[in-house]
């Protein structure tokens, strides 16, 4: 097993352990965060190949349980209206309660003589049915602006190249801190995570944590650092054609993981320190924490986050807006101007397809 981006373990066959923590539950749910809806452009449409079209792609994470015979599908309207479009199902196995099951579809799957050049409001709706049990429900309803621009391609007969995409600028103020198990140790030295998205190319960041103005984590060995916190992206959002050059940020949104190796929610193994000395623990040090993310050598994010007495941090957010996962949601600081210009009020109507959070304010 290795670490998941989103619960920290991952499957073969993908229906995986909730996280430590996580109590069984009676129905299925979908867990907003690993909602991912974006546009697959087709380059063709109705036959003509210099006219581009698009079909919906969508990912999630549904916890269990999926009942024997139980078939997620997704249904997806006109795009800038109500009326039916496209139904298909997504790839379904039978999944216990306390574990879950991540799928994928549409895209490709949809045939492309059902693609469209509409472009606008997209409202959609995850839902699983049993045809043994004779029953239908919806799990998630969302809506989602597909947008186009035109790609690099040049010439005359560029001109309705259009690629498109899915506009995820309610996406930049929202941030997540959580916990990993640690690879040999599991959830006695989990590993502290904080996420963030970012508009454009995700590579070259460099995360520090600050505690009480100072900054923690850090462990050295014959002058060399040890343990470094890095960041990888985890979810990208990107076109699956090249836009033109002048598209900002390349209509691309990523979330980014940062993993701070060094720093532990606690140390329950009873173990003595090693040799570089003992990790950072969050339970033996409450109090405000600030995540500082230097994006291409530029100060670009800022999270914050207050541990308690005992090493908790949940703020409540993420259980109020049934977030279905261990994460907790907390605002991001968007410093700069790497990510080009965004829609910086988007989040408080358009957050998780639709689905505004509550208790949740910018500072």
């Amino acid at each position: 097993m290795k670490r998941n981006p989103f619960l920290a373990l991952t499957c073969l066959a993908l229906a995986c352990l909730a996280p430590a923590g996580a109590a069984a539950q009676d129905q299925p749910t979908i867990a907003k965060d690993s909602v991912q809806l974006t546009a697959f452009t087709f380059n063709v449409y109705k036959g003509n190949y210099d006219v581009w079209s698009w079909a919906p792609r969508i990912e999630f994470r549904v916890n269990g349980p999926i009942s024997s015979g139980g078939q997620l599908y997704v249904e997806v309207s006109q795009p800038g209206g109500a009326a039916p479009w496209v139904k298909f199902d997504c790839p379904t196995e039978e999944t216990q309660a306390g574990r879950w099951w991540k799928t994928t579809c549409g895209a490709r799957d949809i045939p492309e003589d059902k693609a469209t050049t509409a472009t606008g409001p997209v409202n959609f709706a995850i839902k699983l049915r049993n045809e043994l049990a004779g029953s239908d429900a919806t799990l998630f309803k969302g809506r989602a602006k597909v947008a186009k621009v035109l790609s690099n391609e040049h010439g005359p007969k560029a001109a309705n190249k259009f690629v498109y995409f899915v506009d995820h600028d309610w996406n930049m103020p929202i941030g997540y801190v959580y916990l990993t198990p640690d690879d040999l140790k599991g959830w006695d030295r989990p590993i502290l995570n904080v996420s963030f998205w970012v508009r454009g190319d995700a590579y070259n960041f460099k995360p520090h944590l600050f505690y009480q103005g100072k900054e923690v984590g850090k462990m050295f060995y014959e002058g060399e650092e040890v343990g470094k916190a890095s960041c990888e992206s985890e979810v990208e959002n990107n076109t699956t054609h090249y836009v033109a050059e002048t598209v900002p940020q390349k209509a691309k949104w990523a979330r980014v993981r940062c993993t701070f190796v060094n720093v532990r929610g606690h140390d329950r193994t009873g173990e003595e320190p090693g040799m570089f000395g003992a990790l950072y623990q969050l339970d033996k040090n409450p109090g405000e924490y600030e995540v500082k993310v230097l994006w291409n050598n530029k100060l670009a994010r800022s999270v914050k986050f207050t541990v308690a007495p005992g090493g908790k941090f949940d703020n409540g957010v993420a259980s109020a807006n049934k977030l279905g996962s261990d994460r907790v949601i907390v605002p991001v600081q968007i410093l700069g101007d790497q990510d080009g210009a965004w829609d910086k009020t988007a989040w408080k109507t358009d957050a998780f397809y639709g689905n505004p959070l509550t208790g949740f304010n910018m500072p």
